[in-house]
């Protein structure tokens, strides 16, 4: 937080304003931390629009598409978070994340799988030494509407019980009513959290861009997640419609790359809910390759949420190297 100098910030249409400021003084108080959240450039509704209708028809050829795909695996975190879920369906899903495809060693494992705080241990268990982290959602997931004692407390739950990150949901609700620096300290005080038992799990923040509104706000938030530490800004909780759209994925891929060159620090974003094709994930590579760099393109970076899109990933990849699809048992449910 100690990070001093001039925030350059470019607006849809060209415009450059700068800011020269400290992290430190930002958050120093609310109108502080206001003033800088209100002079963010506002968002071109119909340019986001339009830009990302534009890349999402871009073609690749055959070549990057196999390689495409691979990468999209790479960076899936297999998902299930149903309240009918339980112990043998998470290790089965653990068991998936591992070899995806049973029968074809060569596809690579999956980022991470995640679960609820009382699943963790059991994914743990089954995931140790294999290289898939464990992500846990927290903090009275997906409302969000609890007191900050017992989400710091199920955080601590799930990071006691081995997670590697936690995904946490911010509340919408002060943020809408611009209590910004109740939604600061909460994550201030999760990311305090995520390094209990000496342990330094990474904390990705949910914004729930569907309950947000406006363009400008997913801007709002994606910045002041990051300025309270966030490791990862995520869309959605995959409970609320609309999910990760390209608009949105795209303002929060510009809100990082612009946090990068304003501050040096790297934060990662993670689309989630309603990407289950791999036309779907295809789209989203483009994106992050057009917007923020293909330094992003990596799983420490970005991350694709998702409990069908590996299904159809495995389907794409071995009509790619076979020329046929497999039968519509072959492989096993998310």
């Amino acid at each position: 937080m100690a990070w001093f100098g001039t925030i350059r910030l470019v607006g849809d249409a060209g415009e450059v304003s700068t800011l020269t400021t400290s992290l430190a003084e930002i958050a120093s108080s609310d109108a502080a931390l206001r003033a800088f959240l209100h002079g963010l450039p506002g968002v071109d509704r119909v340019g986001a629009d339009q830009r990302a209708a534009m890349l999402g028809t871009r073609s690749i050829k055959t070549t990057a598409k196999a390689q495409a795909i691979d990468l999209a695996i790479s960076m899936v975190d297999l998902t299930t978070l149903e309240g009918a879920d339980t112990p043998g369906k998470v290790r089965a899903m653990c068991a998936k994340a591992v070899r995806p495809d049973p029968a074809d060693p060569s596809v690579p494992k999956v980022a991470a799988v995640c679960v609820y705080p009382d699943l963790v241990a059991g994914a743990v268990a089954a995931l140790r030494g294999s290289g898939v982290r464990v992500a846990s959602v927290a903090t009275a997931f997906p409302s969000g509407r609890s007191s900050l004692e017992v989400k710091v407390a199920d955080t601590a739950l799930a990071v006691a019980a081995g997670a590697d990150e936690i995904d946490m949901v911010i509340d919408r609700g002060a943020f809408l009513a611009g209590d910004y620096r109740k939604v600061y300290d909460e994550i201030v005080a999760i990311k305090a959290a995520c390094a209990g038992d000496g342990r330094d799990a990474h904390l990705k923040v949910i914004l729930e861009t569907g309950e947000l509104a406006t363009y400008d706000n997913v801007r709002r938030a994606s910045w002041l997640a990051m300025l309270a530490g966030a490791d990862f800004i995520k869309t959605s909780t995959g409970k609320v419609a609309p999910a990760a759209t390209l608009p949105v994925t795209l303002v929060m891929l510009e809100a990082v790359r612009d946090f990068r060159a304003a501050t040096g620090r790297v934060v990662g974003v993670k689309p989630a809910g309603g990407i289950r094709t791999t036309k779907d994930a295809i789209k989203n590579l483009v994106l992050v390759n057009e917007t923020a760099g293909d330094d992003w393109l990596t799983p420490d970076r970005f991350r694709l949420g998702a409990s069908s899109l590996l299904n159809d990933l495995l389907m794409q990849r071995q009509k790619m190297s076979t020329g046929r699809y497999a039968g519509p048992d072959y492989f096993t449910l998310d």
